[in-house]
C-alpha cells in the first residue's frame, strides 16, 4: 500500500493562440495543474466530498459534474466543504502551480510536454520525496500523447538523482469518473484558474490560505 495518493488535474489548455479572446478562437492566458495529497487511510475524504456535493444539488449520479458546469453557489460550497476537510485534517494538502503562457519563451512552447512536466515536478517533487511510496493518479488527459510515459520517468528519476529520495512513484492514470479524487482536483483547478483567468475569485478567497500554490513565468 503506498504512504500517500496524490490526484492531479489540470484547467486551461497548452495552446499559443493569443491573438483572440479565449473561449473565442484563442487559448487559455494560464494553464493550472492541482493536486490533492492524502494518506492512504483518508481517501474516504474525497469520496465524502463529492457525494455530499451531488446529494445536496441533487446532480444526476449517472453523469460527472465539472467544475465548468457549476454555479456560483456549487462553486462556493465545493470550497468551503474543502477547507473544513484540510482543516481538520493538516495531513491533507492542497497543491497548485499556474503558469502565465504569454511570457513563455518560443523555444519552450515548442514542446509543451515538457513544460507540462516541469511544473508537475515543481509542484509536486518536494511533497514525493518525503514517503517511502506514492500512487500518482493523473487523469489520462494529463498525460500527452507524445510524452507516453516520460511524466513517470521523469519524476522518477528526479526524486532518486536531483532529491536524493529513495521513494517509489506508482502512475496510475484514471478516468475522473471513476476517481472521486481527480474530481475534487478538477475542482480545485478550476479555483485556481478562475482567479488567474477570469479574475472570479470568490472561491479562492476561501481556499487560497490551505493551497500551496506556485506561480511560473509570472
Amino acid at each position: 500500500m503506498p504512504d500517500v495518493t496524490i490526484a492531479l488535474d489540470e484547467s486551461g489548455d497548452l495552446g499559443w493562440k493569443f491573438d483572440a479572446p479565449y473561449r473565442n478562437g484563442g487559448s487559455s492566458r494560464y494553464l493550472t495543474i492541482a493536486s490533492i495529497l492524502y494518506p492512504q487511510e483518508k481517501n474516504k475524504h474525497p469520496k465524502r466530498l463529492v457525494k455530499k456535493l451531488y446529494t445536496k444539488f441533487r446532480w444526476n449520479t449517472q453523469s460527472e459534474v465539472k467544475w465548468a458546469d457549476m454555479s456560483s453557489p456549487q462553486r462556493t460550497e465545493f470550497a468551503n466543504q474543502l477547507r473544513s476537510i484540510v482543516l481538520t485534517n493538516p495531513d491533507i494538502k492542497l497543491l497548485s502551480i499556474t503558469v502565465k503562457k504569454e511570457n513563455v519563451q518560443e523555444h519552450i512552447r515548442r514542446d509543451g510536454n515538457k513544460l507540462y512536466n516541469y511544473m508537475i515536478g515543481l509542484s509536486l517533487l518536494n511533497e514525493m520525496k518525503n514517503h517511502e511510496s506514492v500512487l500518482f493518479i493523473p487523469d489520462p488527459r494529463s498525460i500527452k500523447v507524445k510524452s507516453g510515459n516520460s511524466m513517470h520517468d521523469y519524476l522518477q528519476t528526479k526524486l532518486w538523482f536531483d532529491k536524493k529520495s529513495q521513494t517509489i512513484l506508482t502512475t496510475t492514470p484514471m478516468e475522473s469518473q471513476s476517481c472521486k479524487a481527480i474530481q475534487v482536483a478538477d475542482m480545485l483547478s478550476g479555483v485556481v484558474q478562475n482567479h488567474f483567468e477570469d479574475g472570479n475569485s470568490n472561491a479562492w478567497q476561501i481556499l487560497s490560505p490551505h493551497i500551496e500554490s506556485r506561480c511560473l513565468f509570472f
